[in-house]
């Protein structure tokens, strides 16, 4: 039954409601899934297990969820050996993926309500895709699991030399030493497991597609609310539709300049792996950075060598550094250009968002406070958002019979009380300007 402008359907379709969030599911669930498994096989993930367990566990994780790595080594000789890791990372670029597809049915399903939808009606409709991907979550967390077995022979450890490697009093010949010991690290059995904590990724999962729904709601101008809600129609939407835009652009700009950088590389391939799972979490950490959000973290043992230059120099040095513009531009002055772009992005947010905003019969001193407040609210929420979606902590460590043999990690997280404040004058300052 089709509505007008002043009426809203009363009975709720609850056919159509259970295939709509069928259709909302299933679709960024397949985005989430080819987003991992191509990623995974770019980065040549599926050379030491099967595809399809790591996949599991990586959509998990995108939506919210919890992975438990885990494994044991049998190594020169000693079968005490029992490697440990924590991991609290998010492959943003695969949540995001499911977000986009998932957004883009639920609402095409509110738009058939007319102008007006009810109250019920949109709660009935959030519920069902809310549970089913809750339920789908639950599936993936019974299958992601997996164990991975590395073979030391492989390695081809067997002929390493160490030459000029001088005698340590004491010790002895170290560099001849070295050899026989690589050697007997061919020898070495590594047995890496994987599993879903399933509680822990329910609840995320339940958070992460409410998130979505909300975000989706309040960023799209075409899609009915309910009549009371209208204040967000005017208010609310046209600052986070302008913010949302301006996030997505800085995506496509991290994916456009992976691309560059992967055609002139000699692994092309493991470039474009890692900018499809982890584009967001560059181009996300980097937007509250270059607004001069300052972060804290240090990094050691092997995990230094990942981050990127000159971020792996400041804080591979010490325990525990602050991570802020201006000390990153002490190590190379071009991470300037990181402030000056962040800038551009938010004076695009804010010109977007007064050309989306309602003029009203008032004077434009009033529509510049009320672009500017708007703005300011929404940044005020994006930003640290962002400081908490992009944290990153890691850890491993092998220990031979309760003694730790070496170990790696890195930490690394922004201020997000910060965040709030600076995402506050910001959004203000730019809302203002842009109007």
């Amino acid at each position: 039954m089709s509505v007008g402008d002043n009426d809203v359907r009363g009975a709720i379709r609850w056919g159509d409601v259970v295939l709509a969030s069928i259709a909302s599911v299933s679709w960024a669930l397949v985005a989430m899934a080819g987003t991992a498994a191509l990623g995974l096989h770019l980065l040549g993930a599926d050379a030491a297990g099967a595809l399809g367990p790591m996949t599991a566990a990586v959509v998990v994780l995108g939506a919210g969820g919890s992975v438990t790595p885990s494994g044991d080594v049998s190594a020169f000789g000693l079968t005490g050996a029992e490697a440990t890791t924590a991991v609290d990372f998010a492959p943003l670029s695969v949540g995001l993926a499911g977000a986009l597809l998932l957004a883009f049915f639920f609402l095409r399903s509110l738009r058939a309500a007319g102008a007006w939808i009810s109250g019920a009606e949109l709660t009935a409709r959030a519920a069902a895709v809310a549970v089913l991907f809750v339920a789908v979550i639950g599936g993936l967390a019974w299958a992601g699991h997996d164990l991975i077995t590395l073979d030391g022979s492989q390695l081809g450890l067997g002929q390493v030399k160490v030459p000029g490697v001088p005698s340590i009093p004491g010790i002895g010949d170290v560099g001849g030493l070295l050899p026989g010991r690589l050697a007997d690290l061919a020898d070495a059995k590594a047995k890496v497991g994987f599993s879903v904590q399933t509680t822990r990724s329910l609840v995320g999962a339940a958070c992460w597609v409410l998130a979505v729904l909300v975000i989706a709601l309040l960023a799209s101008r075409r899609t009915p609310l309910p009549r009371s809600w209208s204040a967000l129609h005017r208010v609310v939407r046209p600052a986070v539709s302008a913010l949302v835009t301006v996030v997505l652009v800085a995506v496509v700009a991290g994916l456009a300049a992976a691309a560059y950088a992967a055609i002139g590389d000699a692994h092309p391939k493991r470039i474009a792996g890692a900018a499809l799972l982890g584009a967001p979490n560059g181009v996300w950490l980097a937007i509250p950075l270059g607004l001069f959000v300052p972060w804290h973290g240090h990094a050691t043992g092997a995990l230094a060598t990942v981050l990127p230059d000159p971020l792996d120099r400041l804080i591979g040095a010490k325990s525990d550094e602050s991570v802020t513009l201006g000390r990153l531009a002490q190590l190379d002055h071009r991470v300037w250009l990181l402030a000056v772009a962040t800038g551009v992005l938010m004076l695009y947010a804010g010109v977007l968002a007064a050309a989306r905003t309602p003029v009203g019969r008032g004077s434009l001193g009033a529509f510049v406070g009320r672009c500017a407040l708007s703005l300011a609210a929404a940044t005020a929420v994006a930003l640290p958002l962002m400081v908490w979606l992009t944290g990153v902590s890691a850890n491993a460590s092998l220990s031979v019979l309760g003694f730790d043999a070496f170990g790696a990690g890195i930490e690394l997280h922004g201020d997000a009380g910060l965040a709030l404040a600076l995402g506050a004058g910001w959004g203000a300052a730019a809302g203002a300007a842009g109007a």
